[in-house]
């Protein structure tokens, strides 16, 4: 089992809930991007740069997936692709993306980026706060809980 952050929009306080757990917990995680991140030294942690082309990060971790890795990604498309693969899908503010959620997210996603584009509506989610990261935070260790460990 791996974790894979899809980094370049995943906020910092996220990047910093991984990094401890990761290393707690002895997981390979792979921090994508399409620049470099500083990230801490450890041999479980990895960064990986990607080229700078649209969704190139998505590509390369859909690429590497097995079944049962755990993904962070805010990106709803993505997000499908990982169900897909059978693999547990989570956003930054903790949401969890499953089978069942995904259309509904997808057409959700869908509809108000017409009413933006159409400028019925203006603006995207609210700013990340507090609760984001607590919420974040337990759904993280709701998965990392089934980790074997050593």
């Amino acid at each position: 089992m791996k974790i894979w952050i899809d980094a370049d929009a995943c906020p910092n306080a996220i990047k910093e809930i991984v990094y401890k757990a990761a290393i707690r917990l002895k997981v390979h995680t792979y921090f994508v991007a399409n620049s470099y991140l500083k990230i801490p030294s450890s041999e479980y942690l990895h960064l990986i740069v990607v080229e700078k082309k649209f969704d190139e990060a998505d590509f390369y971790i859909s690429e590497q997936l097995h079944p049962q890795d755990l993904v962070v990604t805010a990106d709803i498309p993505f997000a499908d692709i990982v169900v897909k693969k059978n693999c547990v899908a989570i956003n930054p503010r903790g949401e969890q993306y499953t089978s069942e959620s995904i259309s509904e997210k997808l057409s959700m996603r869908n509809y108000l980026q017409v009413l933006r584009e159409g400028r019925i509506i203006q603006g995207g989610p609210s700013s990340f706060s507090d609760k984001d990261k607590k919420q974040f935070a337990a759904a993280f260790d709701k998965f990392t809980a089934r980790v074997p460990r050593d």
